[in-house]
């Protein structure tokens, strides 16, 4: 496991200069040669590709169809209406979109994976997709193995291959001073792979393969794809569905319907489609997109960068939050507080061994180590390392051998959690001599660590041995240990601790502490900051446990300490199989698996390359209280993507099922294509605003998981109510104005934008209307719809669009109609909302 090298002229041919690596002039032909270092995402679409995917839409081209058609028969004007409406909602949809994904594309940026690279001479960070074969990449503790590759330097090293070969222990990787062009498989000891990590120590790789000829292959391309379906998706996909069953039917209904009674084919299926247009929600992508990215946007604003637009609804969701306790509730800025003996009596022996095994270590530095080195101890340069034994959950320790350059002598010198060590130690030092470790002893020295931790110290215990005459070293050496004496550690609790605390349970999050230190540490730092006397379970307690029972205890539970990473990532299961939406916080080597698997992982900026990479969600700066912040703005982003869909299965579903019952009555068209599409075109476009509103504090203050029932529930309640004011003015047209033709069609158009459009102000809040404001474009984008509609009959465009003037009298009618209508769908509001706010 020592350190070895490729000789400088045994070059490999796919790096021309091993001092000095690649040149930014030969990167860049390679890069163009071999395409970005990217296997699991397929290139963007050309931005006229994704314009012609919006125009491949079934029912767009449809009516661009229906429009040639209409010109082929003499009808030009029509033709000409149903295109430009069509190219104008299409035009809508895509610049709309397009911002929203150049939006969340610049935040991804800040969190883009890179890799130190040696180019020019000079070791550099650059993004992970523009390494090349033949670059020279340095790699430690923490980093994701960015493309496959041959060691040609290393000491100590140490890679997490699971997603490769399925072994969870690291595997030892070393570099073994040969030429190799040829990639091998993952057993081979100087090899490292994409999609595999780096658990402990240092190396330097040549780059032999990128992007999609990596090993990784097709398990990356799964693995980095997207992400796997949430709950938010799959509900947009069932209302989709739902939507999609309700257009079919109407529309073959309509036509099938109006053939029999022998009315024109041609004009009955324009109509269909037309009317099929109307119910469909077709700027549902672009509104979502839109308000997830507005979200995104505000929450980078608060240092949260969202790495998936369809992660913050289950943000905004989440109502457990599972996270360590450093850095959380405390600062994570650890203090060396004492070093002393077993027995409590202070000792600079254990600082001093402490010492050198943290600067000689090659792994992720932990917050001890950094507080450990900060007292600069002097001698280190007596020592040349030998080997190290990698820190894992398991032994919950780390071993370095070193040699004394003067004496020769052999020393290994092992730091970890206190209860582990002491149970492989056979004597400790008390005032400087050796002690034999009997019961006696042990419960003295336990009471020690105890009285530490009770206090909210974090604790180390160092030992060590001789080990003179051996070569070859494994975890099997730490045994027949001499107990140095223990290192404590402050870690304050942080400012806003129990501030944010408070804020998340008003707010119907659920906080749970998930450590590695011990109960007492655990239970101390909690009290401090507001959550006295919590539950807490062990480690040790979980693996007797079965499911059932785990999953029970997890929801009772405040901490669970002395937890391993693997029941870690079993807590979270028991969570989400007790149906809560499951957060987890983690920025360490071992914290990938329990990020995948929460509901939403969340690193933050400084973690690890490996935690990062799982995360769903970034902060840029740690601390509850950035995280409540973002929490809150995923709660704004869903509640306006809801608004748009309660708007289209209410008023818009009932006057077009108005329309078609109309239609079969009438002896002629209720409102003809053209005017249905026009009518279809400005109430959605009232709606681009949506995003920009505001959403009631009594929505935001609990979490709210997609209701397909309450969708449902509007469709039936909602949508009636607004195909009977709709028939009524069917009835008041015919009956007192006599309306012809011109004047029905003109009349109920602009009663159903009317009241389909302003019906927005009462859909938009649980609340009174009047106490809940909208935002300031909403309300400009809503009233001038409307205005829009009422003028159209009056403008030059008239005659054109079938319009013809109204009566004055009629706009008394629609001023009685549209305020009864607006009274009525608010008392239904009410019914509808009451079981949800009880």
């Amino acid at each position: 496991m020592s350190a070895t090298s490729i000789a400088g002229d045994d070059k490999l041919s796919t790096s021309p200069n091993m001092s000095q690596g690649l040149s930014s002039q030969e990167a860049a032909a390679r890069l163009s040669q071999y395409g970005p270092n990217q296997p699991a995402h397929a290139a963007h679409a050309a931005t006229v590709l994704e314009l012609l995917r919006l125009f491949l839409n079934p029912l767009v081209s449809i009516l661009l169809i229906a429009s040639l058609a209409s010109f082929l028969l003499g009808d030009a004007a029509d033709a000409i209406l149903i295109l430009v409406i069509v190219l104008l909602s299409v035009s809508i949809n895509f610049v709309q979109t397009y911002r929203s994904q150049r939006a969340i594309s610049n935040l991804r940026e800040k969190v883009t994976p890179t890799a130190t690279v040696l180019r020019d001479g000079r070791w550099s960070e650059i993004k992970r997709r523009e390494v090349v074969p033949g670059d020279l990449v340095r790699i430690c503790a923490g980093d994701l193995i960015p493309a496959d590759g041959q060691l040609i330097e290393s000491r100590d090293l140490y890679v997490q291959q699971a997603a490769l070969t399925g072994e969870s222990l690291p595997a030892e990787k070393e570099a073994q001073g040969r030429k190799n062009d040829t990639v091998k498989g993952p057993d081979a000891p100087d090899m490292v792979f994409l999609g595999t990590s780096v658990v402990s120590g240092t190396g330097t790789m040549v780059v032999l393969r990128t992007g999609s000829k990596t090993e990784f292959g097709e398990i990356a391309a799964r693995l980095a794809a997207r992400p796997e379906e949430t709950e938010f998706e799959r509900s947009m996909k069932h209302f989709g569905m739902l939507i999609t069953r309700a257009v079919f039917f109407l529309v073959l209904f309509i036509v099938i319907v109006r053939v029999a009674a022998h009315k024109d084919a041609f004009e009955s299926f324009v109509f269909a489609v037309a009317l099929a247009v109307g119910l469909t929600p077709e700027f549902l992508p672009m509104i979502s997109s839109v308000t997830l990215a507005r979200g995104a946007i505000r929450m980078a604003r608060d240092h949260v960068v969202v790495k998936h637009l369809s992660a913050i609804q289950n943000f905004g969701t989440i109502d457990v939050l599972c996270s360590d306790k450093t850095g959380t509730l405390t600062t994570g800025q650890m203090i060396l507080a004492s070093s002393m003996d077993c027995f409590g009596r202070s000792s600079d022996h254990p600082l001093e061994l402490g010492y050198l095994n943290s600067k000689f270590e090659t792994g992720i530095r932990s917050p001890l180590d950094v507080a450990i080195l900060k007292t600069g101890r002097p001698g280190t340069d007596l020592y040349t390392k030998c080997d190290e034994l990698p820190f894992d959950f398991e032994r919950r320790r780390l071993s370095i051998i070193l040699e004394n350059k003067d004496t020769s002598r052999r020393l290994l010198i092992t730091k970890g959690a206190p209860e582990g060590i002491l149970d492989v130690c056979e004597s400790c030092e008390v005032e400087g001599r050796l002690v034999a470790v009997d019961p006696d002893t042990r419960q003295r020295s336990r009471q020690t660590f105890n009285h530490l931790s009770e206090q909210g110290f974090r604790v180390l215990a160092v030992a060590y041995r001789e080990v003179d005459g051996q070569t070859e070293f494994g975890v099997a050496d730490e045994r027949s240990l001499v107990l140095a004496g223990y290192l404590s550690f402050a870690d304050p609790p942080s400012p806003d601790a129990a501030a944010s605390l408070a804020a998340m349970k008003r707010d119907g999050v659920d906080v749970k502490i998930l450590t590695g230190d011990n109960e007492l540490v655990a239970r101390h730092v909690c009290e401090q900051v507001g959550l006295m006397n919590p539950a807490v379970i062990l480690g040790e307690e979980l693996d007797t446990m079965t499911d059932p029972a785990l999953q029970h205890l997890a929801e009772q539970t405040t901490v669970f300490a002395r937890v391993s990473p693997m029941q870690k990532h079993r807590i979270i299961h028991a969570l989400k199989q007790r149906s809560h939406v499951v957060g987890y916080m983690g920025d360490g080597i071992n914290d990938a698996p329990s990020l995948h698997a929460a509901d939403v992982g969340i690193s933050v900026a400084s973690a690890v390359d490996v935690a990062r990479d799982a995360a769903d969600i970034i902060l840029l700066e740690p601390g509850l209280g950035i995280l409540h912040n973002g929490i809150i703005e995923g709660r704004r982003a869903s509640a306006n993507v809801m608004k748009y869909l309660l708007m289209g299965t209410s008023s818009n579903f009932g006057n077009m099922f108005s329309m078609a019952g109309a239609s079969i009555f009438l002896p002629f068209l209720p409102m003809l294509p053209t005017q249905i599409l026009l009518n279809n075109f400005l109430y959605d476009t009232a709606q681009i605003t949506i995003p920009t509103d505001k959403v009631d504090e009594q929505y935001i203050r609990r979490p709210r998981r997609w209701d397909m029932k309450l969708i449902r529930n509007f469709m039936i309640l909602i949508g009636p109510i607004s195909s009977i004011y709709d028939f009524l003015t069917f009835y008041v047209l015919l009956h007192f104005f006599h309306a012809g033709q011109r004047e029905f069609h003109t009349g109920w158009f602009v009663e159903s934008l009317a009241t389909q459009t302003l019906v927005l102000f009462i859909i938009r809040t649980m609340g009174n209307p009047l106490k809940s404001r909208p935002s300031t474009p909403l309300a400009v984008t809503t009233v001038l719809i409307v205005i829009i509609g009422v003028l159209l009959p009056y403008s030059p465009l008239a005659n054109l669009l079938g319009f013809t003037k109204l009566p004055g009298a009629y706009f008394s009618f629609l001023a009685i109609s549209t305020a009864t209508y607006l009274l009525l769908v608010e008392v239904a509001k009410h019914l509808l909302f009451r079981p949800r706010e009880a």
